[in-house]
């Protein structure tokens, strides 16, 4: 996945966005120049060899601080602000149609819109429409009667105790089952709980703060709940120590434990009836892959050890945490007071913005079905599989020009390339929403409704063939991901919009660098990244390599760990080079492909300069603009800590120092900071 903390619901309206692109793009029209946002960006006072980051994106962070309202701010946002308005105009006269037909998109993003923005309503309602949950964990007085509710909790998308999803065998792409992991944590991630950083321990310190309050909330004296939201820290810091690192998350074969319902009962936890726990959702499987079976021993421990007192607080506050931004304003005011810590922003985006995200959240395909079909052409979306073309051509002859793959590996790589499947634009099949229902009753109601939905569509693929014509984005996000069990790339519309420029003016060299190199090339080195290398063409957890080039492979792969464990972007907290590996390397495999694909283009060999800089040069300077982000400290070290994608800038710096043409395109020399020896830059794809 391209870019994880980027606008992630961004609707692509703007029709200037979707001109042409890949080989069709032109360079300019015949009498004018382009707009050139290149050239305008720049921060000259920097030297491309010793920042290329702040070089090509510090003219524009330096005209644009983060707004209060943001923890990070940068193309995504600009994207995401060309189109709000017009997507608040859509929904609001959605909202005002005089009685439109029952069960159509028009009535389902009316009535959305009209409850997202009554805060008045949801102030008089309170609490009333958690009530029935709260009730419901009211009664729990045993560990077994813990579990029950949380798995009737669980269709509302509240993830407490553990992790459970219908989802593909690894080892046989063609089946749905059932996939049972670590989970239940209320910080980010396990490490959260450990590290002893000052913001970390400050962090933990809030954390626990924010838990009374909420306990408050819900009844208890200010007394009482300190001292419960102790022990619910306590609770979840068991969990945290029975959970697995971040970097061990990603070894697929690792985290595919196959067994049976009772023997995952018997061998790890023998206090939770599997069979039971499945058959309550009137699942009855042979078998189950559990990622972490270690983890559901330290669950087992856990709960025994536990007062059903605790389990009950524990249970009410995930409640209360997955839907206090939908209720009354205190309860959004105290949700948001601990997230600014996590993520350092100053206050909260607008409400008519909020409401957005979540009717993305809720009804994203219904949107998208509306939009694609006003904006976004057949035509253009054949311009876009042309673009996949062009980098996947460029991927066969790099991989047959590998000097360190044996040709018996390089055969079975060239299959599975050839068997990617390109998804761009927007899905082919639209799924069926017409069991989502929504209503004027209540905001929280409806996002209830939204999260049921979805797990019903989860639970129905159970046993059923998969249904590879799925996407698990819409096409107004403004991200892209590979799928290794479809052996797929998923390019959303929205992806390739440069705010604020029609498509027609921006040269191939920009293209190739922001759309070719950075979103398609990246997401199809995926393919044959650290991760997605294990995986054969058609999408099973496989090995396909020879012992020997598995094992040159990983030693260039640690080469580029060491590159990035060096990195230190916060006193304290090195990039994770491990747990960011398969990033890392398709970020390098990216641009290696844009390069490639771009030297065929006209541009390329013509060689002309468009404000000042050279196709080469533009290039580069492209593939720095999808990462032209700036983020606070406290989103940063959240970042380090519980993402497998390293901080934007890094994603420019180290790859970008281990190519040998950005040293040609811009005279990158020894002494220069981006500047390594020759046999200590990483040479993979």
């Amino acid at each position: 996945m391209r870019k994880p903390r980027l606008l992630h619901l961004l609707v692509l309206i703007v029709a200037v966005m979707l001109g042409s692109i890949a080989c069709g793009r032109r360079a300019a029209t015949d009498n004018a120049a382009p707009p050139d946002v290149l050239a305008a960006d720049l921060d000259s006072a920097v030297r491309p060899g010793t920042d290329f980051f702040t070089y090509a994106n510090g003219g524009w962070i330096n005209r644009n601080p983060i707004p209060a309202s943001e923890s990070t701010y940068g193309i995504g946002n600009e994207v995401q602000d060309d189109i709000y308005a017009k997507l608040r105009t859509i929904s609001q006269q959605a909202a005002a149609a005089d009685h439109p037909a029952p069960g159509s998109d028009q009535q389902k993003i009316g009535d959305f819109w009209a409850m997202a923005n009554d805060t008045a309503h949801a102030d008089q309602l309170g609490l009333t429409p958690l009530q029935p949950q709260l009730d419901r964990i009211a009664t729990v007085q045993t560990p077994a009667e813990a579990l029950v509710v949380a798995g009737q909790l669980e269709p509302l998308g509240v993830g407490a105790f553990y992790n459970f999803g219908i989802e593909q065998d690894e080892k046989n792409s063609a089946d749905m089952t059932v996939h049972l992991g670590q989970g239940g944590l209320g910080l980010p991630n396990r490490d959260f709980y450990f590290n002893n950083e000052a913001g970390v321990v400050n962090i933990r310190k809030e954390y626990v703060a924010h838990l009374a309050r909420e306990l408050g909330m819900l009844g208890e004296s200010p007394a009482v709940a300190n001292a419960n939201a102790a022990a619910v820290m306590k609770f979840e810091t068991s969990l945290a120590t029975a959970s697995r690192k971040l970097a061990d998350l990603r070894d697929p074969d690792r985290n595919y434990n196959k067994m049976t319902p009772a023997e995952l009962t018997a061998r790890y936890s023998p206090s939770i009836v599997w069979n039971e726990r499945l058959a309550s959702l009137k699942l009855a499987p042979a078998t189950v892959i559990v990622g972490q079976p270690e983890f559901f021993a330290g669950l087992n421990r856990a709960l025994a050890a536990t007062p059903a007192p605790v389990l009950r607080d524990y249970l009410r506050l995930h409640l209360l945490a997955a839907y206090a931004p939908y209720l009354g304003q205190k309860y959004f005011d105290e949700s948001f007071r601990f997230s600014s810590v996590l993520s350092g922003q100053k206050e909260p985006r607008p409400l008519w913005k909020r409401s957005l995200d979540s009717e993305n959240r809720a009804l994203g395909m219904v949107l998208g079905r509306i939009f694609v079909a006003a904006y976004f052409p057949p035509a253009a979306k054949q311009r876009y599989t042309n673009l996949v073309e062009a980098i996947r051509s460029a991927y066969r002859v790099r991989i047959a020009k590998l000097d360190w793959m044996s040709e018996a590996t390089k055969a079975k790589a060239l299959v599975k390339l050839n068997a990617i499947t390109p998804k761009v634009g927007y899905p082919d099949h639209w799924k069926d929403y017409s069991a989502l229902k929504v209503a004027r009753n209540s905001y929280a109601e409806n996002m209830m409704n939204a999260s049921q939905w979805r797990f019903n569509d989860m639970l129905a693929k159970f046993g059923k063939p998969v249904d590879r014509t799925e996407w698990d984005m819409t096409p107004q996000t403004y991200n892209a991901y590979y799928n290794p069990s479809n052996n797929e790339i998923v390019l959303p519309a929205a992806q390739f919009a440069v705010p604020g420029i029609p498509d027609a003016d921006l040269d191939d060299a920009l293209v190739y660098g922001y759309s070719g190199g950075s979103t398609i090339g990246h997401e199809m080195t995926h393919g044959f990244d650290d991760e997605g290398r294990h995986f054969d063409a058609q999408g099973n957890l496989k090995d396909w390599w020879t012992k020997e080039d598995a094992a040159k492979f990983n030693k260039r792969a640690a080469q580029m760990v060491k590159e990035f464990d060096a990195y230190e972007p916060i006193p304290g907290i090195h990039i994770n080079g491990q747990a960011c590996l398969g990033e890392n390397i398709a970020d390098y495999g990216g641009l290696l492909l844009g390069i490639d694909a771009f030297q065929q283009t006209q541009e390329y060999k013509d060689g002309k300069k468009i404000g000042g800089l050279t196709p080469m040069q533009r290039y580069f300077l492209g593939y720095a603009l999808g990462w032209r982000e700036q983020e606070r400290q406290a989103s940063l070290r959240r970042q380090l800590l519980s993402d497998v994608h390293a901080p934007a800038k890094y994603r420019v710096l180290g790859p970008l120092s281990n190519i040998p043409a950005f040293y040609q395109a811009f005279s990158i020399t020894q002494g220069q900071a981006l500047w390594r020896p020759a046999d200590q830059r990483v040479a993979i794809w």
